[in-house]
């Protein structure tokens, strides 16, 4: 389920499939050339114009909420949560990302979560968010959850999350840089539902 998967470290992770697919790439340095780049927020730790623009070519194309239009240039593609776009094999949903007990991400932000359908597999990138009601429905094979606290939901929320979505396998992540540590990982892989898998990627 996870072939082709890999987590960068913090948010940032890579889908290699018939198309490189980018995830808030931070930190990232030299890595494959992105056919897509999809960012989440405009916060430094997930929109890095440098990371974007070293892994871009002149054929990338770059998804993003309005709030981080000024930030990159080239094939740029607004959209907004409840909003689907077709990249050529890859389906991008759009989906709400937000706080609901802190003030870092409000929801009137328009931050975002992604559901990318590529090659078969359902991938959910859920951002900087909290445990938010519009999870419940949300189906995928592999989910990425934030769950180093602070900014985001903590490991036991993001337990209480793979309770609303309907995953198969579930990823760790927003640990290990800025918040969160490996002991948030396993919280949240010991308190993952029955039936969800969860695995603890080490970053590349």
């Amino acid at each position: 389920m996870l072939e082709g998967i890999h987590w960068l470290g913090h948010a940032s992770v890579r889908i290699d499939d018939e198309v490189v697919i980018y995830i808030d790439p931070w930190k990232v340095g030299e890595g494959k050339p992105a056919d897509l780049i999809l960012v989440t927020h405009a916060h430094h730790d997930h929109l890095s114009p440098e990371d974007i623009a070293r892994l871009s070519t002149p054929e990338t194309v770059i998804v993003c909420p309005a709030s981080c239009v000024e930030e990159v240039s080239g094939d740029v593609r607004v959209i907004s949560a409840g909003e689907s776009l077709q990249i050529g094999a890859v389906l991008i949903e759009a989906v709400p990302s937000y706080n609901v007990d802190k003030p870092n991400h409000p929801k009137e932000a328009g931050n975002v979560g992604y559901v990318i359908q590529v090659g078969g597999c359902r991938i959910y990138h859920a951002g900087d968010t909290d445990l938010i009601p519009e999870m419940t429905g949300i189906q995928c094979d592999v989910a990425f959850l934030p769950a180093g606290g602070t900014y985001t939901m903590d490991a036991d929320e993001a337990a209480q999350a793979l309770t609303r979505i309907e995953a198969k396998v579930a990823v760790p992540i927003h640990w290990g840089d800025i918040v969160g540590s490996e002991e948030d990982a396993q919280r949240f892989k010991r308190q993952a539902p029955e039936g969800v898998q969860v695995t603890i990627l080490e970053a590349e």
